[in-house]
């Protein structure tokens, strides 16, 4: 409930005409009480001090603090003075009775429920005093049960009101810190979902290179002083791979697609190239690619780059992992979607125990290959058994969701 005084809720646009009207009521009923005096009591020696009263309280109420003012004692003060003066004209002439109805509302406003009730009920007495002075046919219950009523209602109605607009800005509150909320969380969501899209495009690319220079690096220094002309080699293709992978780096300050789809490239020649280079650079390691069936239309730029990112990552894995000496690359395009097939001759391994265990059991490759599919609706299977290699599948459907 409000506890007193008018706050923001005051510059709303119904509220400023409402406060328009309450001035403007005040005004002109001060004035039809004055005019009313004068024209009954005419040579009155009161005139001049009821005069000098009614032009006091104009001056006062015009003069007092904006109605969206906060409840300071200043307008406290105000608001005492305002009724003490008509309470004094109320004593002199009973016709100032009905300036106190925009009083109930700027009491209503200003004060404390508890407060504005007992200023209601003070102000309606003077106003019941003052019909009853003014009456010259007896008593008229009407004089002293119609005041009251009349004050209860407007002090009923304004209270309810008051009310029902403190929900409402409570409920626009809370609308508001649901909706700042969301978006909170919506910004922490999507700052997740990018930092793993960025760690998945770093390990299947900058991450695989450098293990890749590591192991080349690493034999050169074996056989250095044995076979100069081997570890030149293996230098040289240490070089290679950090030349491309310069380039990678470099794509990932521009769009994060893969370098081999640059340029218009498709993900046939994008995986041939991978074969070929795999095959030249791993030392030992085969890699063949085939493509199946034929595609009626070009890929989906996200499905072209999440497969050649599989297609990394599954290759780097057999290449540290497996000890395999060959590799397959398969691509079949199907009418409803597109499957990548990565198979090895190597080790192979338990694929629950490894999949289900903690990420880190085999770096981020699985997971970041998992993790691609299920973006774009598909599903990753893996099939191996320690000594029988591995067949790794990635399926893609080719549908809104790609």
């Amino acid at each position: 409930m409000r506890r007193g005084g008018p706050t923001a809720e005051a510059t709303a646009p119904g509220e400023r005409w409402l406060v328009l009207v309450m001035r403007a009521a005040f005004f002109l009923l001060l004035g039809a009480s004055l005019a009313r005096f004068l024209l009954r009591h005419p040579g009155e020696p009161r005139i001049p001090w009821i005069i000098a009263l009614s032009a006091g309280l104009a001056l006062l109420y015009m003069l007092g603090p904006p109605p969206s003012s906060s409840p300071v004692p200043r307008r406290f003060g105000w608001l005492g003075a305002v009724v003490a003066v008509w309470m004094v004209l109320v004593v002199l002439a009973p016709s100032f009775a009905w300036c106190a109805v925009p009083l109930f509302f700027t009491g209503l406003r200003t004060l404390t429920p508890r407060t504005s009730l007992a200023l209601v009920a003070v102000l309606t007495a003077f106003v019941v005093a003052a019909q009853l002075k003014l009456s010259t046919g007896g008593f008229d219950p009407n004089l002293v049960l119609a005041p009251p009523a009349v004050a209860a209602i407007a002090a009923a109605v304004f209270v309810h009101m008051q009310r029902q607009a403190d929900r409402q800005r409570q409920l626009i509150d809370d609308l508001l810190r649901t909706r700042r909320e969301l978006a909170a969380t919506e910004r922490r969501e999507g700052t997740l979902a990018e930092r793993q899209r960025l760690s998945m495009e770093i390990h299947d690319t900058l991450a695989q290179g450098l293990s890749s220079q590591q192991m080349l690096l690493q034999a050169a220094d074996r056989v250095w002083a044995a076979d100069p002309g081997t570890a030149h080699r293996h230098v040289r293709t240490a070089a290679s791979i950090t030349e491309r992978n310069l380039a990678e780096a470099r794509r990932f300050v521009h769009d994060l697609a893969p370098a081999d789809l640059d340029d218009g490239g498709t993900l046939e020649q994008a995986l041939r190239a991978l074969a070929a280079r795999e095959s030249k650079e791993s030392g030992g390691l085969a890699v063949r690619c085939h493509v199946e069936g034929a595609s009626a239309v070009p890929l989906p730029d996200r499905v072209a780059s999440a497969l050649l990112r599989i297609a990394q990552g599954a290759l780097a894995n057999v290449r540290e992992h497996a000890g395999a000496t060959t590799a397959t690359l398969t691509l079949t395009h199907l009418q409803d979607q597109v499957v990548l097939d990565v198979a090895d001759d190597g080790a192979g391994f338990d694929p629950p125990a490894v999949v289900e265990s903690a990420p880190g059991a085999r770096g981020h490759g699985l997971p970041a290959m998992r993790a691609r599919t299920r973006r774009l609706g598909g599903t990753l299977v893996i099939e191996s058994a320690p000594g029988e290699g591995t067949v790794l599948s990635a399926a893609i459907p080719l549908g809104p969701s790609s």
